[in-house]
């Protein structure tokens, strides 16, 4: 049986403008890399509700797993929530259940429970929360789509939560031979061999040390053992 399969989309004009580096997008591939679900594609829209729409709607038709992270704070830019909800066609209010974790966490840490940290309660209708271990305000899963928080920590934590009620499937592994020739003297054999393991997936990532230019030939898959002769075939082709 095939890995599920995955999709990420990073949601803020932060990311797309260069202030803020996404640091989320890597953790999440990591950790699905480890868990057996393919992270076959990622996306980064702008804080616009029709673009988030739009993206939300295509990924969760094509992929088995959903994951969003930014948009769900307290400022009037986070619409990432209204946006989800919208594209499921359904309402969205503040839930008393995740009212009551955060007013919780304020009365500890002294906050108040204003209006702005209560838009982080709007909760759309059906979904399940996702707990935050860091700052209280939860997340949210409806139906495939998982709605974390921006903050690598807050995301970190939620994906923590949200990672043992997925499907998985077999870990991916990878093995990486480096290659002192150019791609242009290896592109030949390497395509053929790529042909005669339609099982695995094959990648050529060039480099130029000290004058030395080569590739790194990274081979992945879920057999160890086909992969291990892949990397003979490789080795004694091109290596």
């Amino acid at each position: 049986m095939p890995n599920p399969t995955a999709a990420m989309l990073v949601i803020g004009d932060e990311i797309l403008s260069g202030r803020t580096r996404d640091a989320n997008l890597a953790h999440l591939a990591q950790e699905f890399t480890a868990a057996g679900i393919d992270l076959r594609e990622a996306r980064v829209v702008s804080d616009d509700e029709a673009a988030i729409v739009e993206a939300v709607n295509a990924l969760r038709a094509r992929y088995d797993v959903v994951v969003t992270s930014g948009g769900i704070g307290p400022t009037h830019d986070d619409i990432t929530a209204d946006s989800i909800a919208r594209a499921f066609g359904v309402p969205i209010d503040v839930r008393e259940d995740a009212r009551a974790l955060m007013e919780a966490h304020y009365a500890v840490t002294g906050r108040e429970m204003n209006e702005a940290r209560l838009r982080m309660a709007r909760i759309p209708d059906g979904a399940t929360l996702i707990v935050n271990a860091v700052s209280a305000a939860p997340g949210f899963t409806l139906e495939n789509v998982h709605v974390m928080a921006g903050v690598p920590s807050v995301f970190r934590a939620m994906l923590a939560e949200v990672l043992p009620t997925l499907n998985g499937g077999k870990p991916l592994l990878s093995e990486q031979i480096r290659v002192e020739k150019a791609e242009g003297d290896i592109a030949g054999p390497l395509r053929q061999i790529a042909g005669e393991f339609a099982d695995l997936s094959f990648g050529s990532y060039p480099f130029s040390e000290n004058g030395v230019y080569g590739a790194n030939i990274v081979i992945r898959g879920t057999d160890a053992d086909r992969i291990g002769v892949a990397a003979a075939r490789i080795a004694d082709a091109i290596g």
